[in-house]
Formats: structure tokens, C-alpha cells, sequence
């Protein structure tokens, strides 16, 4: 089946019971067995729910992997990946990830024992020459957040296979609809559902994707054990988002696009990154493994922190908020929001400089978002 027909079908039958077309809403923290260790399938929700599996079902398919884990938080289903390493295993990671996401490595496991180093992974000799022989994965966002990087999936997917180590994309900025890296050659699949495949910034969620059966016995385990799980009601609203993911990426993508031209030639834009235009370094690559260049676009004013900071604060139309993908547009400062936890020495030479600034196209119409962030752009 194809995509659109998946996310309305894939883990999505009638209700046996009723017929119900929608996947009902199992409010239940725990299920009657016949006798003990006689049940249904069901014995306690934070280890399984109808709900959940339904959402992980649908997800799996949409990725094109075998197992789909349901998380409580994009942040939850990142760390319970951790969970698959020990005291002095080592992970690379691209030098350029969500903010919460360097958090939770440098604050978290770094003091846990595991050992960390941050490459650009757009530079296959970068990771090739962090590898020792304690490295047991490569974890990377693409397009990354928020410099919307773009890493060559097959180059990297050898390479981690070359020297016997796994391979975990954040897939949450492509969403499935425009990329699957299992398609190429990952191993482990990461969202925060929270964003796209939710898409109406009305839930917090995540999601774990694999077609491997040794690391989906070892995640599943870790899911039930550690507990971040989502309740069934959030595994609903991701479920009914998905239905309309094809419709709405091709809406944010045709937005973003038209956008990007725009800015592009703007007097206040000093540099634009979206590597949807050919103008940008990461066009080829984005155009060989997405279908679809996405709805994030980061760009550098002309001026500094306070001109972004006006900027910022001057829109009607995007909401300053933090978050993504959602059918509204939002604005940002990533160094002042969502990557403040980064150290401001390591922002800087990462490239988060005050004046970069990150927009989330929504699917308003066209006209009204150009008004507004030239509206804005103009208020200094």
C-alpha cells in the first residue's frame, strides 16, 4: 500500500466489538485475566495498550521497519535508546542535534559512564576518525536542528556497518513522508511525534522505529522497564494526526519553499538555510534521499541579538514559541530557546549565533506569512 493509504490503514482495523472505524481510546491502567497468566494479551498498560499498539503499528509501516515503540516524549524515546549501552561504550553524535538532546548526553549518561564526541557528520572522515574501539553507535539528526545539515544516510549507513556499529537517525524534521532511513541503511529510527506526525501542537509524544528483532527485544524491554510511555489518549491524537501527514507535509513544504525563495533575497537575510534551494550546500544530497525538502527554515539577520530579539517579537501571524511542526507557524531564537542548554562558547562555534533565527512554516496561506515576517524583518 502506499503512504497516505498506511496512515489512515496500517495498525487500524475496525473494532472486532463494535465496528467502531476509529481506534477506540482504551482508558485502562490494567486488564481481568481468566486465571493467572491466562489474559488476552493485556495485563498492564504501561506494557501494553490497544491504543499504543495500534500507533506503533501505523508507525512502523510509515517508516518501513518491522517494530514501532510508542514513547511518552521525544526526549523519552532518545533516552530509552541509551539504554542499549553500557559504562564506557561510546557514541558519536552530530555536532549539531536539538538542544535537549545534548542535554540529556552530556548532563545524563556522560556522568552515567558513557563517553560521547560530537562530529559534524556531513564529513564522512569526521566520523570515520571518531571511531575507536569502544564506539557502538553513530547518532545524527537530518536535516538537523537547527542548521538543517543534511548527512549522506548511505555513505554513513556503510561506514557504521564497515566497523560493526549501529546507526540511529532523529528522523522528526523529514517526518517518514519525506525520508525512511531504514530505506537507507540505519538501523534505529527516532521521533519526537510531538511535531509533524502529531502535527497540530496539541500533544507531547515519541517514537522508536527498528526492523532489527535483537534490538527491538532489548528496546521493548527497556520501554516496559524504564516506563516513559504514552497514555492511550496521546497514542489517539498521534493516530489521528498521521491520517493527514501526506496532505500536511506537501502544505508546509510548498510554504516553506515559496519562503525560502523569498528571504532569500531579502536585504535584512544575511545567509538562508533550507536545502530545498539549490542554492544550498546540502541540496544534492537532501534531493538523492528525501522526497521532500521539508518546513524548517533557519536564516542569519544582518545584525545581532537585539535586531533578532525585534524580529522575534514583532510577528502576528507566527507565534514565538518553541516546538515545530505543527500547522502553525512558529518562530524562534535557538540560542536563546531551544538550544540555550548548549554552553554559549560551543553555540557559537557551532554556528548558533545571535543573530540566527529558525521558522517553522505552518499551513497558513502563503501571502499572510510573507507579510507578516517581512513585517517583522522591517521593525528595525
Amino acid at each position: 500500500m502506499k503512504f497516505e493509504t498506511l496512515a489512515i490503514h496500517a495498525g487500524q482495523e475496525p473494532d472486532p466489538q463494535t465496528g467502531a472505524i476509529a481506534v477506540p481510546i482504551y482508558q485502562t491502567a490494567t486488564y481481568a485475566q481468566r486465571a493467572i497468566g491466562d489474559n488476552k494479551g493485556y495485563e498492564y498498560s504501561r506494557t501494553h495498550n490497544p491504543t499504543r499498539k495500534a500507533l506503533e503499528e501505523c508507525l512502523a509501516a510509515l517508516e518501513n521497519g518491522k517494530y514501532g515503540m510508542g514513547f511518552a516524549s521525544g526526549m523519552a524515546a532518545t533516552s530509552t535508546t541509551m539504554a542499549l549501552f553500557s559504562n564506557g561504550d561510546h557514541i558519536i553524535c552530530g555536532d549539531d542535534v536539538y538542544g535537549g538532546t545534548f542535554r540529556v548526553f552530556e548532563k545524563i549518561f556522560r556522568p552515567w559512564g558513557l563517553d560521547f564526541t560530537f562530529v559534524d557528520t556531513t564529513i564522512l572522515g569526521e566520523i570515520e576518525k571518531a571511531i575507536k574501539p569502544t564506539t557502538r553507535m553513530i547518532w545524527l539528526e537530518t536535516p538537523s536542528n537547527p542548521l538543517l545539515k543534511v548527512t549522506d544516510l548511505r555513505a554513513t549507513a556503510a561506514l557504521a556497518k564497515k566497523h560493526g556499529v549501529l546507526l540511529a537517525v532523529d528522523n522528526t524534521f523529514a517526518s517518514p513522508f519525506f525520508q525512511r532511513p531504514l530505506e537507507l541503511g540505519a538501523d534505529i529510527v527516532v521521533h519526537s511525534t510531538t511535531k509533524f506526525l502529531g502535527g497540530h501542537s496539541d500533544v507531547v509524544g515519541g517514537a522508536i522505529v527498528t526492523s532489527d528483532p535483537k534490538i527491538f527485544e532489548r528496546l521493548s524491554f527497556s520501554q516496559n522497564a524504564i516506563g516513559a510511555v504514552p497514555g492511550p489518549f496521546d497514542c489517539w491524537i498521534v493516530l489521528r494526526g498521521l491520517k493527514t501527514l501526506a496532505l500536511r507535509m506537501r502544505a508546509h513544504e510548498a510554504n516553506a519553499l515559496a519562503i525560502a525563495q523569498h528571504l532569500a533575497k531579502h536585504r535584512r537575510v544575511k545567509k538562508i538555510l533550507y536545502p530545498g534551494l539549490p542554492s544550498d550546500q546540502y541540496h544534492a544530497v537532501a534531493k538523492s534521499q528525501m522526497s521532500g525538502f521539508g518546513a524548517l527554515i533557519s536564516f542569519y539577520l544582518d545584525g545581532g541579538e537585539a535586531q533578532a530579539r525585534k524580529v522575534c517579537a514583532a510577528t502576528r501571524v507566527f507565534a514565538l514559541a518553541e516546538s515545530l511542526g505543527g500547522v502553525e507557524s512558529l518562530i524562534e531564537h535557538p540560542g536563546l530557546m531551544t538550544h540555550a542548554s548548549i554552553p554559549k562558547e560551543i553555540r557559537e562555534a557551532r554556528g548558533l549565533g545571535d543573530s540566527l533565527i529558525r521558522l517553522s512554516i505552518g499551513i497558513e496561506h502563503v501571502d499572510d506569512l510573507l507579510a507578516d515576517i517581512d513585517g517583522a524583518l522591517n521593525s528595525y
